[in-house]
């Protein structure tokens, strides 16, 4: 798993348990507490550290809870299934699964919301959660591409605008449909989503030189 946490500063070498605690225990507050009452004192309790030792690694409660929810998403892996459509099916359930944890549910919701205000936050969400993310659509993209199921994008700029496309097709898709709507991205949704996002993925772009 890929480090939540920001770059330490110089001194004392990071402790990855004491991240771990404190990442799992914001997750716990945020059940318990809501984010308006979670604080980093409550925090560092919970994960039994100093509340300085957050200080140190945390500027504010913002920040923290990027890093809490952004590890959860570092659980998301891309199944190998055999095949485009069902690889994309198997990675969708994962991540409709974890949006359907109340720590995530409440986490993102809230870091989005105060994002509106901080552009920073807003910088923060992306490197932490966007960016990594995006590894799941390269993966399964090469992979669609090395079994003859998508053609080869030899324009690396254009590929990577196709990424980001996919991405945010997929993520805003499932983040509408779990928290925005409140509905359930049951089986059924997800292959019908899925053969909408391939019918995208492997129709021909209309060319306006061509009517």
């Amino acid at each position: 798993m890929q480090s939540s946490s920001p770059a330490g500063r110089a001194g004392r070498p990071r402790s990855a348990a004491a991240d771990t605690a404190i990442l799992a225990a914001t997750r716990a507050a945020l059940v318990d507490l809501g984010w308006s009452k979670l604080t980093l004192g409550d925090v560092a309790t919970r994960a039994g550290v100093a509340k300085t030792t957050l200080y140190r690694r945390w500027a504010g409660k913002n920040e923290l809870v990027v890093d809490a929810v952004a590890e959860l998403f570092d659980e998301l892996e891309l199944p190998d299934r055999g095949s485009l459509a069902a690889d994309i099916e198997g990675v969708v359930l994962q991540f409709a699964a974890i949006l359907a944890r109340p720590e995530a549910r409440s986490g993102l919701m809230a870091v989005v919301a105060e994002s509106t205000r901080d552009e920073a936050l807003r910088e923060r969400i992306r490197t932490s959660i966007v960016e990594r993310q995006k590894r799941l659509v390269l993966e399964g993209r090469a992979r669609a591409q090395a079994r003859g199921e998508l053609p080869p994008e030899p324009d690396t700029t254009e590929a990577a605008r196709t990424a980001d496309l996919i991405f945010d097709m997929v993520a805003g898709a499932v983040v509408h449909r779990t928290l925005v709507s409140a509905e359930t991205a049951n089986g059924d949704w997800v292959r019908s989503f899925t053969q909408v996002l391939l019918w995208g993925l492997t129709s021909r772009p209309t060319d306006p030189d061509d009517g």
